[in-house]
């Protein structure tokens, strides 16, 4: 029997945002200029196909720097890290190149900032993500992570009289507000950062994946297990009332998930590069669905540039 979809609605934006495409592309110029091997710590971005793909290039990756030989080139991951990280690339006579987001990076120094002012921080996040550990490292001492409203209204800190918040940068727009509402109900004088943590890319993959869900009876996410922003969108589908599975690309997809269904979103995570969406629109085509239509709510047009260890002269060794 064949499917019963009738049309699929591929939400954009989708896919790859400024900060992974910089991460990967800091890779991929890293092998260019100075050789293989290039060691990366931790995955460049959360995405399998992404690793094995830039692996198959040259790049090693491993899971701190202490398996990285001295005088290699290494890179730090998207993600970010805690200062020692840095610190012991220097001792061990590394040449770093960090690939760290800049909205993450933005994070960091709000971080060093509220504690340098006598602040408490409360840092909503995923405890375990790297983004999280990476920012409580800035300050270990005047951080606390909650990662519900519940937490919110419970948390016990050390000092309420100066207080500020901060968000790891892939959370759900609308439970990081709920935790903040319920943060600011506790504690009124709590300080907000200038501008807010989530970025820019991953609120508008969830508006768009809010607008497909309007119309879509089942949503797949192209997205790997351990990519927060990918798992967010499923959850934010979910929420808007249609059937939501992340997958890691078209060898996953169940047909039974499709039973009765007559539309079907599409989307993708910030660290899932486009060709993987071409491979699912591919797997619907083969099954005789031939509307294909783009859904676009906002446009993106940002661009970060490389890390400055990869603008200075080549000196690609022999």
């Amino acid at each position: 029997m064949g499917l019963s979809v009738q049309r699929v609605l591929l939400a954009a934006p989708r896919g790859y945002c400024a900060g992974v495409d910089r991460a990967v592309e800091t890779v991929e110029q890293a092998l260019d200029r100075f050789g293989s091997p290039v060691y990366v710590r931790k995955q460049i971005v959360h995405n399998m196909h992404v690793v094995r793909d830039l692996e198959s290039k040259g790049a090693i990756f491993v899971d701190e720097l202490e398996q990285v030989p001295a005088g290699a080139h290494a890179i730090l991951s998207a993600h970010g890290v805690a200062p020692e990280v840095y610190t012991e690339g220097r001792q061990r006579g590394l040449n770093v190149v960090d690939a760290t987001c800049p909205l993450v990076t933005k994070v960091h120094n709000e971080a060093k900032k509220f504690a340098g002012e006598g602040c408490h921080i409360v840092l909503i996040g995923h405890e375990g993500h790297e983004e999280v550990i990476g920012t409580m490292g800035e300050a270990p001492a005047s951080i606390t992570l909650i990662g519900s409203p519940e937490e919110a209204r419970t948390v016990t800190l050390p000092s309420t009289d100066k207080v500020a918040y901060l968000s790891q940068t892939t959370l759900s727009v609308d439970e990081t507000n709920e935790v903040i509402d319920a943060l600011r109900e506790r504690f009124p004088n709590i300080q907000a950062p200038p501008r807010e943590d989530i970025c820019y890319a991953t609120q508008n993959r969830q508006t768009a994946v809010k607008q497909l869900a309007k119309d879509a009876d089942v949503v797949l996410v192209i997205g790997s297990e351990n990519s927060s922003n990918s798992r967010r969108l499923a959850e934010v589908a979910a929420a808007g009332g249609a059937s939501a599975h992340l997958i890691d690309d078209d060898t996953q997809i169940q047909e039974r998930w499709l039973d009765g269904a007559r539309t079907v979103g599409i989307t993708s995570g910030a660290s899932a590069p486009e060709w993987l969406v071409d491979r699912v629109v591919a797997w619907f085509r083969e099954r005789g669905v031939e509307d294909i239509q783009e859904v676009t709510v906002v446009e993106e047009d940002v661009h970060f540039a490389l890390p400055k260890e990869l603008s200075a002269s080549p000196t690609r060794s022999a």
